[in-house]
């Protein structure tokens, strides 16, 4: 039976990474990210997944974050799920020990990307993971637009029901049909969360469990209202909500993310807008349109 995690729910926020110029990691900067996201309601903190750059990253700085999120999370009452996939199993499993090492609640693996496995490849990948960590909670991460592959509902309920530490799915593939099928056939206990923040609430009202979210990172306190009201049912101020911030969320990703919402960011006065190669900053026409896009949605420059 899948391990029953309660405190997998609600809004978590995959963690931009602060760069200083010179490309290193700004250790306070991200500190004080981590502390006003829990001062936004936030209860679950994602660190070195996608948003956070973590394939430009070395396996010591990515137990570093980790560490760090750790340490303000925990004190904090917040739990941490670490980003640790790769499209190396190997690799996969020495960064989700490494992660459960460092304090970690659970992990966060996306699917082989660039590989191209099959399901039963993917089947394998994820069981070898599973058990290289016994007890140790996972968590799925189907996003095909950037892998290349496409975690199928069968693979999915093929893991949960095989491995009790399989606890959850981050679903960002956009196919509603394969969503709900996992959602209808899921084992008891077993999450499935929204990977993309437009699809949080109707997901939500499918049976979906959560949201792990980008534009969290500028807004956490509104996130986490319009989540927390669709899974109390309250859909009404839930939908208010998202088509207030929709502009937000679709503008976060006019071009590769996380580079749209580390401009907010900057402008926001959070962090600078360093990134690291093959990403650069957004243009100068994007720059243009997401200032727009804060002034309508309410969001004050530094």
């Amino acid at each position: 039976m899948t391990m029953k995690l309660d405190w997998l729910r609600g809004t978590a926020t995959a963690l931009v990474t602060p760069f200083r110029k010179d490309g290193s990691i700004d250790d306070l900067c991200f500190q004080k990210l981590v502390e006003r996201q829990i001062k936004g309601g936030v209860k679950l903190l994602v660190p070195c997944g996608t948003t956070g750059e973590n394939v430009t990253m070395t396996s010591a700085e990515q137990a570093h974050l980790i560490r760090l999120t750790v340490e303000v999370a925990h004190k904090n009452g917040a739990k941490v799920i670490a980003g640790t996939g790769t499209n190396n199993t190997a690799a996969a499993i020495d960064h989700t020990r490494a992660a459960r090492e460092a304090g970690a609640d659970a992990a966060l693996i996306v699917a082989s990307y660039y590989n191209k496995p099959t399901q039963e490849g993917l089947f394998a990948h994820y069981s070898e993971i599973a058990k290289s960590v016994k007890g140790f909670p996972i968590v799925l991460y189907n996003v095909p637009s950037r892998t290349a592959s496409n975690i199928s509902a069968e693979t999915t309920l093929r893991l949960a029901a095989a491995f009790e530490n399989i606890v959850a799915t981050k679903e960002a593939s956009g196919n509603y049909s394969q969503i709900m099928e996992t959602i209808a056939k899921r084992p008891k206990n077993f999450k499935v969360l929204s990977g993309d923040d437009a699809s949080s609430i109707p997901l939500i009202s499918l049976g979906a469990d959560g949201l792990v979210s980008v534009c969290a990172n500028e807004i956490p306190k509104e996130t986490v209202k319009m989540v927390d009201h669709a899974l109390n049912g309250s859909f009404h101020f839930a939908r208010k909500i998202h088509y207030k911030i929709l502009p937000l969320m679709e503008a976060n990703f006019v071009e590769s993310s996380p580079a749209p919402c580390k401009f907010v960011m900057k402008e926001m006065g959070l962090c600078e807008e360093n990134l690291r190669l093959p990403l650069v900053p957004v243009t100068d026409a994007s720059r243009k349109m997401l200032r727009e896009v804060m002034k309508g949605v309410g969001i004050k420059t530094a």
